[in-house]
């Protein structure tokens, strides 16, 4: 290994069976590993071989977060997802049932963004 990266991401959410098979239809992505997790939680990982999105029940119901992320310390703002097909990403993201929102394209690449049911903001990106 010549430099470091970003192996994966760990998110609270409602259903992560649910939440992952969601991911693996938008991105093409696999459930790497289920089972399990810390405080009796569920955690379900969902990826590719290299990186991935661990997404985490705990064993009892979690509040929705409050306010705007990027005014919280340590409040996660979003997740940067890239992808070989801009365009059918966004076709895949609107047919189920997303609004995508905040088109851009600016160096080094086009983006959009929309909201999950958990409230966690995607951020695609093609670099194409």
């Amino acid at each position: 290994m010549t430099q470091a990266f970003l192996e994966h991401v760990n998110i609270t959410v409602k259903d992560p069976k649910a939440t992952a098979e969601e991911l693996c239809a938008l991105f093409d992505w696999k459930i790497r590993w289920e089972g399990n997790a810390i405080s009796g939680g569920y955690s379900v990982h969902v990826g590719n071989g290299t990186s991935y999105m661990a997404v985490y029940a705990p064993p009892k119901q979690t509040h929705a977060k409050t306010g705007s992320s990027y005014s919280t310390l340590g409040g996660l703002n979003h997740v940067g997802i890239v992808v070989p097909d801009f365009e059918a990403t966004e076709a895949r993201v609107a047919a189920a049932g997303y609004t995508p929102h905040n088109h851009a394209d600016y160096e080094p690449g086009r983006r959009f963004y929309f909201d999950t049911r958990d409230g966690i903001e995607i951020e695609v990106v093609s670099y194409d």
